[in-house]
């Protein structure tokens, strides 16, 4: 008979602390919550150390010692511990506590928690109670998942499930019309090992034997396991159970143990087949090489006994056995390694990470690591920001290195749109997000940092359009604002009103007109404005910074008046006379008549554009802003000036007696007229003359 031993069989990590612990605690006033383990023989030997098992925390008495087994148990159950003074020690497994975070994180986050597992298994029941007993529990393709439409569901296994069943589950909760559903796959990959090596046993041998408690739920699976691919299994709690006389006409048996088995169990069915068959070498050599089999793997980690301590560093007895490996100085835990702290626990248990088989090489300093990864790990990916230095790249995006993990950020993910040269981001840091993580051949972590930009992108214009609706609702035409320049231009000033950017033109800054907005404006400094134009289509506000400023001739009554006398330039010329310029926004005429004591035909005799002079103001009218100036008023008057005139009057008599005086056309400023000035004169004259 040619036996197979399955690599990973008996206590998991797990299982062995709450076992260890149960049996070296101080039983006096120490409790159990419920079995430790479905092992009846172990249940027994604690039983026998004087330790209570108790299914109420009621037969617990206050102050006593409480052991939670790895099972874990609900949140309210570590309230009442408090409330009962009890001292705890925790034994749940780590990987029962992550998916207790991950249930009560969404729970809190409000969404409906799915547990895949058995509904009456310690573990299942403990998930259930960190939300509020709230989740939805299946275990079988056949269950009724329509009470699960419509929700957004978080779904987490029992750490001990069947993988091959969660699939086919999963599989028809992705067919289902749930609003949204988030995936956490917390079978224990200790589980999934065992699984996987009982179906490959299975394939091949022509019978199994299964090893460990007829309730263990883990050990179930495998049986379950085991009857797909081989017809012939035979289920054992204890030694006693075998029956050679069934199995020894196989040729080839394969052996399994549940996580409720201890070693000392699968030795003991071992011997027990030794002792029945004639291939006694081959049985001393699976016997042999059980632990070395199960202990000595590439990253496992396992709990060792503490044996002695020199300046090498720590020499540990591994579980089970009398082998004794060193633990080198530098692996230890801390940054300076004493050899006294350590040798003063000797016979104290230490947990260790094998970091290679051959030679066997220990290493406490790795778990600190590992554990620090996981924690990092479950948090980013459950969307956590991380950021790391690009390290290389290569044809399709960047590397980099987190932990273990080899990370790659495809050139797509970088940011939004193409980017061509991948080598200036060498050196640079990122801000990434998990896209995907792969563990099973090589651990690589695929990351993004545009998710990142896209989601600050959408967030930064949510936030400007809420507030653009907010603002657009808040104004209207006619409003006085205020507002911080920001910036000129050559056409006017950009100001910030309650954050939102609104031009004032610069024909709307100055009612005398501006070459340059710092002619009026200062940049940075807030002015009151008015709102003129809003056209919320196309996100633009006029507003002006004139019409709140009192126009020149709003204020020349105050400043002139009839008389007196003012200083000006000649900003135009025109036939009938010439502009003045009093003060910006602010003209004169000074009628030709006005402009010399002498006649003249054109004003263009006596002024020139751009001439300064002094004027006396003859008449004001601010309301239709005119202005009547005299040049001539200021200048005294010639003592001649009467008899030339009259000469002058003699010798054109005949001329103005043979025609008529000229009316004024009726696009020139209209002279003051003495009554007598035109002679007669009729009204038909000074129309034909203006048409």
């Amino acid at each position: 008979m040619e036996i197979l031993l399955a690599k990973n069989g008996g206590f998991c990590s797990g299982v062995k602390k709450a076992v260890d612990t149960a049996m070296s605690v101080n039983p006096e006033n120490t409790y159990l919550y419920g079995e430790i383990i479905h092992n009846p023989v172990v249940v027994e030997e604690i039983r026998k150390r004087g330790i209570i098992t108790v299914e109420n925390l009621f037969d617990v008495p206050r102050g006593a010692t409480l052991i939670i087994r790895s099972h874990g148990v609900g949140k309210k159950v570590y309230e009442e511990c408090e409330k009962r003074e009890f001292h705890v020690i925790d034994c749940t497994c780590e990987f029962v506590r992550r998916t207790q975070k991950i249930v009560d994180e969404n729970f809190r986050k409000g969404k409906t928690v799915v547990i895949v597992g058995e509904r009456t298994h310690p573990e299942v029941i403990g998930l259930n109670g960190w939300c509020e007993n709230s989740a939805y529990i299946f275990s079988s393709e056949q269950d009724d998942f329509s009470v699960l439409e419509g929700k957004n569901c978080a779904v987490v296994a029992q750490t001990t499930f069947s993988d091959e069943k969660f699939e086919k589950i999963i599989k028809i909760l992705n067919d289902k019309p749930l609003k949204t559903v988030e995936i956490f796959k917390t079978i224990c990959y200790t589980t999934i090992r065992r699984q996987n090596e009982a179906c490959e046993l299975a394939k091949q041998c022509d019978a199994m034997v299964v090893i460990g408690g007829l309730n263990s739920s883990n050990t179930n699976k495998l049986f379950d396991i085991c009857k797909q691919y081989c017809e012939n299994v035979f289920r054992l709690e204890r030694f006693d159970d075998l029956n050679y006389k069934k199995i020894k006409r196989f040729k080839k048996v394969g052996i399994v143990t549940g996580a409720s088995a201890p070693n000392a169990q699968t030795q003991e069915v071992l011997l027990k087949m030794e002792m029945e068959t004639e291939a006694k070498a081959t049985m001393e050599e699976v016997v042999a090489n059980l632990d070395s089999q199960q202990k000595f793997k590439k990253g496992q980690l396992i709990t060792a006994t503490i044996s002695s301590a020199d300046e090498s560093g720590v020499a540990v007895l591994l579980p089970n056995t009398k082998k004794e490996i060193l633990l080198d100085k530098d692996e230890v835990e801390g940054e300076v390694y004493n050899k006294d702290e350590y040798a003063a626990k000797v016979g104290e248990e230490i947990e260790l990470m094998v970091m290679s088989v051959n030679p066997v090489k220990l290493s406490q300093k790795s778990i600190k690591k590992l554990k620090e990864e996981e924690a990092m790990l479950a948090e980013i990916k459950d969307g956590k920001e991380f950021s790391l230095e690009c390290t290389g790249f290569n044809k399709g995006g960047l590397t980099a290195q987190l932990g273990s993990y080899a990370v790659f950020i495809p050139a797509r993910e970088i940011r939004n749109g193409f980017v061509k040269d991948l080598e200036k981001y060498v050196g640079k840091k990122l801000r990434l997000r998990v896209l995907e993580i792969k563990s099973e051949r090589r651990k690589e972590i695929i990351a993004s940092q545009r998710v990142i930009l896209v989601e600050e992108k959408e967030a930064r214009d949510a936030a400007r359009a809420a507030k653009e609706a907010e603002f657009f609702a808040s104004i209207n035409v006619g409003d006085v604002v205020e507002g911080k320049v920001e910036r000129a231009t050559a056409f006017g000033a950009f100001v910030s009103v309650n954050g939102f950017d609104c031009l004032a033109h610069v024909s709307d800054l100055s009612w005398t007109g501006v070459k340059e907005v710092t002619d009026v404006l200062e940049i940075g400094k807030k002015y009151q404005f008015k709102v003129l134009k809003i056209d919320q289509e196309s996100k633009k506000v006029s507003i002006g910074y004139k019409q709140l400023q009192a126009q020149p001739w709003e204020l020349a009554a105050e400043k002139y008046a009839e008389g007196d006398v003012i200083h000006g330039k000649v900003v135009r010329i025109v036939p009938f006379g010439a502009f003045v310029e009093v003060e910006k926004g602010i003209d004169g005429l000074v009628h030709v008549s006005q402009i010399s004591h002498e006649y003249l035909e054109n004003p263009t005799t006596a002024l020139t554009i751009g001439q300064e002079i002094d004027a006396k103001i003859l008449k004001l009218d601010c309301e239709e802003k005119k202005m009547t100036l005299s040049i001539k008023a200021l200048e005294p008057k010639p003592e001649n000036t009467e008899r030339k005139s009259k000469a002058k009057a003699e010798g054109e008599e005949g001329k103005e007696k043979s025609r008529k005086p000229r009316a004024p056309k009726l696009d020139e400023e209209p002279t003051e007229w003495k009554e007598g000035d035109l002679g007669e004169v009729s009204i038909a004259d000074l129309i034909g003359n203006n048409s």
